[in-house]
């Protein structure tokens, strides 16, 4: 059944390139900060200030509590696909703060006219089997009834508050390393296109952000980030911005899924990709770099890897953070 309907027909967008687009939702949210934000029990660790993976709240037991949600419209026509891609880009958000998840909720809209509820249990039976890779508790959630098919998770994880992973915590002189090839966007893009399937792409996004977050963990990283919906570039630069540093991508050491470069020679590129690229521009050095080039660091990925500032055994080293530049360029690409 699965196979018979193609799940990404139903959807405006895919995957993480459907995010608002990233200018305009820091313009919604900065009127959310002051100091009239609502309090609760325990210290508020991370919250809304530099648009860090999660919420984080200190507990009085010294333990801290991670918080998360992430869903989107279908980025592959396998329903069962798309259920584990989903969860494990939600559960990246723990993993990207040093987390351990703990439970999970569904979040399922579902257009229950347009195709059958045989095809939503699938979605939830790849959640779930994502989750119960990772160790995680699913307990129910919520659904709507919606034209468009939507699916993720809300995650709760535990971390230790001495031993997390921020975006604001980057130093100059670090070197910048990447756990997952970008390409994902446009092999999706291409997918949606064409229905070709692209088993390296579901690989990838299915693939969990947990050992590369525990070896970070374990070379001392203090600062990182998962690549999701605002690509290499755009999650680097919110990452620089917030550390008051300057970050430089090399770009021929980034690397790429096989068929990346043949998805963007084809025009497969998203409007989410393009997007990215508008909003960075202003705040980066291209260098010498090739439109093409750029477009692909800002490929708008789903369920990417993490970007660490460290160095992490195993994984390649994309660039490295320098003192901030007087011109308030924030990404150097060479």
């Amino acid at each position: 059944m699965s196979q018979s309907r193609r799940l990404t027909q139903y959807a405006h967008g895919g995957g993480c390139a459907c995010k608002i687009p990233p200018g305009e939702l820091e313009s919604v949210v900065a009127g959310l900060l002051g100091p009239g934000a609502p309090r609760g029990p325990g210290e508020l660790l991370v919250g809304l200030d530099d648009g860090d993976d999660a919420a984080v709240v200190k507990l009085a037991a010294g333990v801290a509590v991670v918080a998360t949600a992430d869903f989107f419209t279908p980025v592959v026509d396998d329903a069962y696909d798309w259920g584990r891609i989903a969860a494990a880009n939600a559960l990246s958000d723990v993993y990207a703060m040093g987390g351990s998840p703990v439970v999970a909720v569904n979040l399922l809209a579902w257009p229950r006219e347009l195709l059958p509820m045989e095809l939503a249990g699938e979605v939830l039976r790849g959640g779930l089997d994502v989750a119960r890779e990772a160790g995680c508790h699913v307990a129910g959630g919520h659904s709507v009834d919606d034209p468009e098919p939507k699916y993720g998770m809300a995650v709760t994880g535990v971390a230790d508050p001495a031993r997390l992973m921020r975006n604001d915590a980057g130093v100059a002189g670090t070197p910048l390393t990447l756990t997952k090839p970008l390409g994902i966007g446009v092999l999706n893009t291409r997918h949606k296109s064409t229905g070709e399937v692209f088993p390296q792409a579901v690989a990838a996004m299915t693939r969990l952000n947990r050992a590369a977050s525990e070896a970070a963990l374990e070379a001392g990283a203090v600062c990182a980030t998962d690549v999701t919906g605002f690509g290499l570039l755009g999650h680097l630069h919110k990452l620089a911005r917030a550390s008051g540093v300057t970050a430089r991508v090399h770009a021929a050491a980034v690397p790429y899924l096989d068929g990346a470069r043949d998805a963007l020679a084809a025009g497969c590129v998203s409007g989410g990709t393009r997007r990215n690229l508008d909003w960075v521009r202003p705040h980066a050095d291209p260098g010498s770099v090739a439109e093409d080039e750029l477009l692909l660091l800002a490929d708008a990925q789903t369920s990417g890897g993490l970007l660490v500032a460290g160095e992490v055994p195993g994984f390649p080293i994309v660039g490295e953070l320098l003192p901030a530049r007087a011109d308030g360029v924030t990404l150097e690409i060479r």
